[in-house]
């Protein structure tokens, strides 16, 4: 309600009060205002019964009586004056009462007021570092991931290259073997033409002989060479069939990291999705079988 009434509106809402045969009180003159403080209505209602007493006074000048009547009546006025006086007095001691409560009231609540607002203002200033923390973390954790998304590629490419290094030696082994199968087809097949002309030409054997002892120690060296070749493209192929398993299961390991981390982020984006929205994470490749 508004601060400031008029002194005037005041003692005219006392005085229409009092017509009504009621004591003024604050509540009551500010009923009958429709508006006004209770500090500003009590302070006026103050001064209101202090001229109401001058009001009365002034009354109190009568016209010529007779003696007797006259005191007596000015005895029964003065009576009358002390009884309002007392009255107003006990009322005005009523009204600050009444305005001193309320006053501890509105005092008390805004001390709590003040206490709640002060509590809010701590619990939103802890919710700001909590949330930026959060947001710090989600952002560290987002990095790491990256940087294991990255490594996960770089191992899958190599991965891929002793792929190709391992099926190109299987082809360069695959042909060895071919070679040795003709070698050992063409030696058979010398052998079976020297037996079949050792009776046709018993007179060469000795040329035969030499031919077939240099054949022979060019097959065995031959061989020897194959052997060879073979055990080195064997050592090969087991060594890159090593560093491929090997590969598999880091690419395993870093797959499985990246799922724990990829759970542990989830729960902090849903909570931070308003804020800041993170980018879909890239799909994981499985790591492929190596072939033993």
């Amino acid at each position: 309600m508004a601060i400031g009434v008029p002194e005037t509106d005041v003692f005219q809402a006392a005085d229409a009060v009092l017509a009504r045969g009621e004591r003024p009180t604050v509540e009551r003159v500010r009923v009958q205002l429709g508006r006004g403080s209770p500090a500003r209505v009590g302070q006026l209602l103050e001064q209101w019964w202090e001229h109401l007493a001058q009001r009365l006074k002034g009354h109190a000048l009568l016209p010529e009586l007779p003696g007797a009547v006259a005191q007596a009546y000015a005895e029964t006025w003065r009576l009358a004056l002390e009884h309002a006086e007392v009255t107003a007095r006990a009322a005005l001691t009523e009204d600050r009462n009444a305005l001193f409560a309320a006053q501890t009231t509105l005092t008390q609540e805004r001390k709590l007021w003040e206490i709640a607002l002060t509590e809010a203002q701590a619990n939103v200033a802890e919710s700001s570092v909590k949330l930026t923390q959060a947001d710090a973390q989600l952002h560290e954790r987002q990095a790491l991931v990256d940087q294991l998304e990255a490594q996960r590629t770089d191992l899958l490419q190599q991965r891929d290259r002793l792929q190709e290094q391992l099926e190109r030696h299987r082809v360069e082994m695959d042909g060895l073997q071919a070679k040795h199968s003709a070698a050992q087809e063409h030696i058979r097949t010398v052998e079976d033409r020297a037996h079949q002309q050792v009776d046709q030409a018993r007179q060469e054997i000795k040329l035969l002989q030499h031919r077939l002892e240099r054949e022979q120690r060019d097959h065995h060296k031959l061989v020897t060479q194959l052997s060879t070749q073979q055990d080195e493209i064997r050592n090969v192929m087991r060594t890159a069939e090593q560093a491929a398993a090997h590969q598999a299961g880091r690419v395993a390991a870093l797959e499985a990291t990246l799922s724990q981390w990829r759970s542990q982020v989830s729960p902090s984006k849903r909570q931070s999705r308003k804020a800041s929205p993170v980018g879909k994470s890239k799909p994981r490749n499985r790591a492929k079988k190596t072939p033993q």
